[in-house]
């Protein structure tokens, strides 16, 4: 998922629609055409043809269309008819460009899939389906763009660290791990000290 699209051209980065060409185990962006219904949660068509993740495919439908929690895009479940195979795509609306500062000042596009990457690493054996990390991954790009046109790589991170802190603490110490630079076990217990604190209730 390098980006998003506007209505009707579900685009894949070959030029040719629906043309899918990165890793098998992403799940995708389509967009759908004009008239859609699937905001309402009723199934409907969407993009004609998506590529199978599994066999590559182009011969599909839509079997489940609902939005998601917040309303930002619609979850479409697929099924491919060629081998069988069930995946999800992600239906959102086309956003102006977010670029991110690195820490050397070098500007880059934004890229939603290293997000993806970074948390199923650290999310690894934990109970976090691609499904839910491909929503969080839309949730955080969705809270980064609130920022302005432009945010800093530390500003994701931290936006990262924030959402996994609730969510799975397990795949957030590991998160933290990478990010702020552990050298040792010193660098856990404080981070899990810090990450009770955070945590534990109120007391009256």
């Amino acid at each position: 998922m390098t980006g998003r699209r506007s209505p009707g051209t579900a685009t894949r980065g070959t030029g040719h629609p629906s043309a899918w060409t990165g890793p098998p185990d992403r799940r995708l962006v389509a967009v759908a055409p004009a008239g859609s219904t699937g905001a309402s949660g009723a199934v409907s068509t969407s993009v004609d043809h998506v590529r199978c993740p599994a066999c590559a495919g182009l011969d599909d439908k839509v079997i489940d269309s609902r939005l998601t929690d917040d309303g930002s895009a619609i979850r479409r479940r697929r099924e491919c008819l060629v081998c069988g195979h069930r995946f999800t795509t992600f239906e959102r609306t086309e956003e102006a460009p977010l670029l991110v500062v690195k820490r050397s000042g070098d500007r880059v596009p934004f890229d939603r899939s290293k997000i993806e990457a970074s948390i199923e690493a650290a999310a690894k054996g934990r109970p976090l389906g691609a499904d839910a990390i491909a929503l969080l991954a839309g949730e955080i790009e969705d809270q980064l763009r609130m920022v302005g046109g432009e945010v800093t790589s530390e500003q994701i991170g931290l936006a990262v660290l924030d959402r996994l802190r609730d969510l799975d603490q397990v795949a957030y110490l590991r998160f933290a791990s990478v990010y702020k630079g552990f050298e040792g076990p010193a660098d856990f217990q404080r981070e899990v000290r810090l990450l009770t604190k955070t945590t534990e209730p109120k007391r009256h």
